[in-house]
């Protein structure tokens, strides 16, 4: 909807000025509640251009939109010109009514999108190291790179979802020698001592050995299955020490000494990050001749190109904020300069009766996905990581995320939809006339909460679009709230069976079926599940 205003006012500019206004930058917001569907500055952008005020613009674009041909384009109600200079549109009820036919008709399918244009994207999230259970602060970015790759999906992309495993080096000898139990041993937990009773004559090997072993259990019997109870499927488990078996490692390196991005100092090999707004330059190859994690790094990054995606995006800790600028100037010099977006996830507090949780008995020093999951269930999970942005610190409340009130917002979102199921159930039996498909014809004019819920409804496809061009994956349990906010205002004040009003009574189903069709979607965006009891 938003890219035919823009289209509309495009060809208005042109029509009223002769100016070919580039159509991406015409923004359309969503005004203040009743001055209009959607709202337009472009008039104000373009006065000095024309040599005009921006109301004379304002009106002079209108009356190109009230023309007929303009109705080819988008049916527009009303428009309204407001100070200083912004255009106002008023969708018609017809309109309104025919996005409830169009939601039914298209089902999950309504707010596909083709502006991915097939374009492959490699999404790596989570990736948490091999040595223990996955803590809160990797399992943010599980929710945020699966509900991401959903919406790439739906609008058009073809993500891809990988989980790099960092199954070598130094980490992993560490856990050996905590698995032997002996004075080099760094990580704790109860996990350590059941690795250590799997492995058998764990005495006759020496730490690195016990560390691989330790890292393939802890993989397979511990971050596996916690990935499966977070709803998360990765498409690959990507090997670090398959990595650099394969000679990728060395072969980057030497294409970036060919560049003249590397030199030897001190026995090492360094990437002059610095020429990238790195504070210093960064070491590929230790003197002992052994690879370093941003060595394996930078070879991972251009394998994946080479498998033929043309995005990569990472999500990573907050932590590895000083990495970001080596990273994405490691591809550049590779000739991949934008073709890497990096997400970083802030950290996150684990509150439970008002007091923070300090650690996990198994993990050892944190609190792990799995108390998460156990403790308030995968769906409260994954909605309450994705409520906040990103790049904001958070404070999980174990106790909201149990309570089933309207003041738990997940819980207020699926009993919306529960109610929805419930409402479709007795229509079944008390109005068997009940035509699916139909136009909607509210008879006596849209009542304001029908037309509320019918323009939250029709937000759907332009927010897939935009959450796929900004990563802004938090907007969608916010619409979620809203679009349930407006089902239960409309519930509230407009009586959906009524046997002595059929003809309402249908047109007000249809819409109700609209609404859980674009809910469940939501929800499904999100990995969260859309019940039909509560």
């Amino acid at each position: 909807m938003k890219r035919q205003i823009q289209k509309l006012i495009q060809q208005a500019i042109k029509s009223a000025y002769g100016v070919d206004f580039d159509a991406g930058k015409i923004k359309i917001d969503y005004p203040p509640e009743g001055m209009g569907n959607y709202s337009t500055n472009t008039a104000l952008l373009i006065a000095k251009e024309v040599g005009k005020s921006p109301m004379e613009v304002a009106e002079k674009l209108v009356d190109f939109c009230r023309r007929p041909t303009s109705s080819e384009i988008l049916d527009v109600g009303r428009l309204q010109v407001a100070k200083p200079g912004f255009i106002n549109f008023y969708l018609s009820e017809n309109s309104l009514q025919l996005v409830v036919v169009r939601i039914n008709e298209e089902k999950n399918k309504f707010g596909d999108s083709k502006i991915g244009k097939g374009k492959k994207i490699h999404l790596d999230f989570v990736s948490a190291n091999p040595t223990g259970p996955v803590h809160i602060g990797n399992a943010r970015g599980g929710p945020l790179g699966d509900a991401l790759a959903n919406v790439f999906q739906k609008a058009g992309y073809k993500p891809y979802r990988e989980y790099y495993v960092n199954d070598t080096g130094n980490q992993v000898e560490i856990l050996g020698h905590s698995i032997l139990g002996d004075e080099q041993a760094q990580y704790s937990g109860d996990y350590v001592a059941e690795i250590k009773n799997q492995i058998s004559k764990i005495k006759d090997k020496d730490a690195k050995s016990v560390g691989e072993d330790g890292v393939k259990i802890i993989l397979e019997e511990i971050i596996k299955p916690s990935m499966e109870k977070f709803g998360i499927k990765f498409d690959n488990w990507f090997s670090e020490e398959e990595l650099q078996e394969s000679g990728k490692v060395d072969e980057v390196i030497n294409i970036l000494k060919e560049k003249d991005f590397v030199y030897e100092k001190d026995g090492a090999l360094w990437f002059k990050s610095t020429q990238f707004g790195d504070d210093k330059d960064r070491v590929v190859v230790k003197s002992t001749g052994e690879k370093t994690y941003f060595g394996s790094d930078i070879a991972y990054h251009k394998e994946k190109f080479g498998r033929g995606f043309d995005k990569l995006i990472d999500i990573w800790g907050a932590d590895h904020h000083g990495e970001v600028r080596r990273m994405k100037g490691a591809l550049e010099a590779l000739g991949y300069k934008d073709k890497l977006e990096i997400i970083l996830t802030q950290f996150v507090r684990v509150l439970k009766e008002g007091k923070e949780m300090k650690m996990s008995k198994r993990a050892g020093t944190y609190v792990s996905v799995d108390d998460l999951i156990d403790e308030v269930g995968c769906d409260a999970t994954r909605f309450f990581f994705l409520m906040h942005s990103a790049d904001t610190h958070m404070t999980f409340d174990l106790d909201l995320a149990k309570e089933r009130s309207e003041k738990n917002p997940v819980y207020y979102v699926q009993y919306a939809h529960a109610r929805i199921a419930s409402i479709l159930r007795k229509a079944e039996d008390l109005v068997p006339e009940f035509n699916s498909g139909r136009i909607p014809e509210f008879n006596s004019g849209m009542h304001s909460k029908e037309r509320a819920l019918i323009f939250e409804l029709l937000k759907f496809p332009d927010l897939v679009e935009e959450i796929s061009q900004n990563y802004a994956v938090h907007y969608l349990p916010q619409y979620a709230m809203g679009l349930a906010d407006k089902f239960h205002s409309f519930y509230d004040e407009c009586r959906v069976i009524d046997e002595s009003n059929l003809e309402l009574t249908a047109a007000r189903l249809e819409l109700v079926k609209a609404m859980r069709i674009v809910l469940a979607e939501t929800l499904g965006l999100m990995g969260i599940s859309a019940p039909e009891k509560m």
